[in-house]
């Protein structure tokens, strides 16, 4: 039997195929319109690469984990975040989850959840911000990356995305340069979750989610905690990952 981790996001569907600990596929998708339409594409797309409900077992998690119809079992994003990022980091630190939807710290010792805890889904430290903000300002994630690099210090303030939107429209109007309204951007972000996560500080951070290779997110993340902070590109499919084991563990793997 393979164990099979489904993690449909607000904005992203990952899917992990295991065998023990061992990753033998992983798909991503955008969520779209329909998690299930999104979710039963999955199956298909598992099912062609011999992954099927005859010799796999499902788990699905996140946002959307209701509308996978074929899971033997449901289970929420704060333990499969906590469990994929104790397998591809450590036992031990801080986990980090930006979003589509909203933000997640997840304080792990020895594996174990010793608290956690989540933004509003308005707040602008979120991934939506940044999708909102990438689509006004006519880049991808990348390319606002780049630009803030070079920018400098603006300040954007407001929690809310809308109103934080609204800000950046005034800064264009006043003919703001692009790379300084980046800088903006990615600041209003570090920020907010620099906040978030001060209630539940650590020693070294994990984050996780779909700005995991954002290399210079990360770097401005460092020097706001003030610690290490901990990445790699598998990151995207944690709460995938940590299904993928719960599936194990379940049929007493």
């Amino acid at each position: 039997m393979y164990q099979v981790g489904i993690d449909v996001g607000s904005s992203a569907a990952k899917a992990v195929v295991m065998e023990g600990k061992t990753i033998l596929k992983k798909v991503l998708l955008s969520t779209g319109f329909s998690s299930r339409q999104t979710a039963d594409h999955i199956y298909d797309l598992l099912a062609e690469a011999g992954f099927t409900k005859e010799n796999a077992r499902y788990v699905a998690t996140g946002y959307g984990r209701v509308s996978v119809p074929y899971a033997d079992q449901t289970v929420t994003e704060i333990t499969c975040h906590a469990k994929g990022a104790q397998v591809l980091f450590g036992s031990d630190g801080t986990v980090i989850d930006i979003g589509g939807q909203d933000t997640k710290g997840i304080a792990l010792k020895n594996g174990r959840v010793m608290k956690f805890i989540m933004n509003d889904k308005c707040s602008a430290g979120t991934g939506k911000f940044l999708e909102v903000m990438t689509n006004r300002l006519g880049l991808t994630q990348q390319e606002l990356s780049e630009l803030a690099s070079r920018g400098r210090h603006i300040s954007i303030s407001s929690m809310c995305t809308v109103f934080a939107e609204s800000e950046v429209i005034s800064l264009i109007g006043r003919g703001t340069p692009r790379e300084d309204i980046a800088f903006g951007v990615i600041e209003s972000v570090v920020t907010k979750v620099t906040q978030l996560i001060a209630q539940i500080p650590g020693e070294t951070y994990f984050l996780t989610g779909g700005l995991c290779e954002d290399e210079y997110l990360i770097g401005r993340l460092r020097i706001a905690l003030k610690k290490p902070v901990i990445s790699a590109p598998m990151a995207r499919y944690a709460g995938a990952v940590g299904a993928a084991v719960l599936a194990g563990e379940e049929r007493g793997n």
